[in-house]
């Protein structure tokens, strides 16, 4: 069956994914597992077409996402072939083209989309266009990445734990549908680890991308608060927000962080970071680049008392791996007073005002205090401990002001880097680096393996991704460093001074080069033709 190009409109999953039963890559291609890099080369060489690329992914999630339970996607991109003939009709003329053309990424469900719904995994946002593109989602386009789907989310971004909305429902881990893929961009993490796309975004107020990563045997990066923009991205807490990819290498995740780092006039905590980004971040994957590098274990997170021993081996073992690739391992290394600055109440509830000045942007919105929902029920209903904790977290908001800043507060919540607070964790980490002349810190992503997805709540324990980089604003990514019982990703996360991403990208991009652990999950091969 061939349908019409250029297809347009709202359509529904099964829709799109029909016109596309027979539009498979050509012989010798691949999509599973591939890489920007792999599929930009494989159409130069004339192995295949963009429009196949797209195709297959698509194919991919129409026989996989809700088939399998997965529930990673929420919309479908009914343009995403339109585009790939577009770039297609460029490249046989000889034109241009940005340095992301032809990658199909998923797009989570919090980043402004003008063509597709931005619901936050809300249901009383389910059915709102917004007025246009977020920074990163216009950066993309303009590098003439695809924005193929968008992908589910925890409600308001509220939960670390798993990734379940009003508006879409529960997503799953694509390693194993019994667990969890954590929250709250677990929809970006398991249709990248699944092939759904070559790529996509997340974001991380907590953990949100490297716990979803690590859980997905993915790259993730958390970048320094003031290198990257959040606007037009639904906030959690615009001081702590942070947006960017999730891969399935290190290099995908440096192309894209090319395309998306920088500064952005409608995001005024970029100024922080405005000449601080590098020209190319690709330039620092090396494959040699752990040779000499000083790397402190903070065994203050790898050593606790409800540690899964099989995650600790595992990372027992990637400090070996570091070791043997040539780094200066500093075992143990301390931070002075790092128990009481990881208890202080550094987090300013700014929630409900944060989503005040975002609706009020956004425009067309049916509110402006999301605190109403707690009102109307537009929250989930189940299961019943999700349930729980958004009409918890909602009622907890709604004691904080609607339209004060949290600076004029009686008590101020001063927004950071102004914070004393979290301006003395940042200190006391910096400095503590500096006496041991480290370039990078190391600990388990995780402590322990995926929680099973009935108990994801009860069984919430070992997350590491809150505890240091969201208040001190510094860099972490997470890296595959394995798999407990060798079928459950676990995570190598790695920290670094203020903006010092290239050195992250190095070490993670060495790391993974001489490790390989990441594999795709069982079940998702390549799709027979036809399928």
């Amino acid at each position: 069956m061939k349908c019409a190009k250029g297809l347009v409109g709202l359509v529904s999953l099964l829709a799109v994914a029909g016109c596309i039963r027979d539009e498979g890559t050509a012989p010798g291609f691949d999509v599973v597992e591939a890489t920007i890099g792999g599929i930009q080369q494989a159409i130069r060489d004339g192995d295949t077409t963009c429009h196949a690329v797209v195709a297959a992914y698509l194919a991919r999630i129409k026989a996989y996402d809700q088939p399998l339970g997965i529930n990673a996607i929420t919309v479908i991109n009914p343009r995403a072939l339109a585009v790939a003939d577009a770039i297609d009709g460029r490249l046989k003329a000889g034109g241009e083209l940005g340095p992301l053309y032809c990658a199909p990424l998923l797009i989570k469900d919090n980043y402004d989309t003008h063509d597709l719904v931005t619901s936050g995994g809300s249901i009383a946002l389910k059915d709102s266009l917004p007025p246009d593109d977020a920074f990163m989602v216009r950066r993309l386009r303009q590098a003439d990445a695809i924005v193929i789907a968008k992908t589910n989310m925890a409600e308001w971004a509220f939960s670390p734990r798993e990734t379940v909305s009003s508006s879409f429902g529960r997503t799953v881990n694509a390693y194993d549908p019994g667990r969890t893929p954590a929250g709250s961009s677990g929809g970006t993490a398991s249709g990248v680890a699944a092939s759904f796309a070559v790529a996509g975004m997340g974001s991380d107020t907590g953990n949100s991308i490297r716990g979803p990563s690590s859980h997905l045997a993915l790259f993730g990066i958390r970048s320094t608060i003031g290198l990257t923009s959040r606007d037009g991205i639904i906030p959690l807490a615009f001081d702590r927000d942070i947006a960017g990819p999730m891969s399935r290498t290190v290099e995908d995740g440096a192309r894209i962080f090319n395309v998306v780092a920088g500064f952005d006039t409608a995001d005024p905590l970029t100024r922080l970071g405005k000449g601080r980004r590098e020209a190319d971040y690709t330039k620092f994957l090396d494959p040699g680049g752990l040779k000499g590098a000083r790397i402190g274990v903070l065994r203050a997170l790898v050593d606790t008392d409800d540690a899964d021993p099989e995650i600790t081996a595992i990372f027992e073992q990637a400090v070996a791996d570091l070791k043997a690739a040539g780094a200066v391992i500093v075992d143990p290394f301390t931070i002075a007073g790092l128990d009481s600055l990881m208890k202080d109440d550094n987090f300013c509830a700014r929630f409900r005002y944060d989503m005040y000045l975002y609706l009020k942007s956004r425009g067309g919105v049916p509110f402006l205090d999301v605190a109403t929902l707690l009102k109307t029920g537009q929250y989930t209903q189940t299961p019943a401990s999700s349930s729980a904790r958004v009409k918890g977290g909602l009622e907890f908001f709604a004691g904080f002001p609607l339209d004060v800043a949290p600076d004029q507060w009686d008590p101020p919540c001063p927004t950071f880097p102004d914070h004393p607070g979290r301006r003395a964790f940042l200190d006391a980490v910096v400095a503590a680096m500096d006496t041991a002349r480290l370039d990078a810190i190391v600990y388990p992503g995780w402590t322990n393996p995926p929680a099973p997805i009935d108990t994801a709540n009860e069984d919430y324990k070992g997350d590491n991704s809150q505890l240091i980089a969201p208040a001190t604003g510094l860099p972490a990514v997470t890296v595959p460093m394995g798999f407990w019982r060798d079928r459950l990703p676990a995570g190598l996360q790695i920290l670094a001074r203020p903006y010092a991403e290239g050195v992250l990208f190095r070490l993670a991009y060495a790391y993974e080069q001489a490790t390989r652990h990441r594999r795709p999950p069982p079940g998702f091969g390549a799709l027979k033709s036809g399928r």
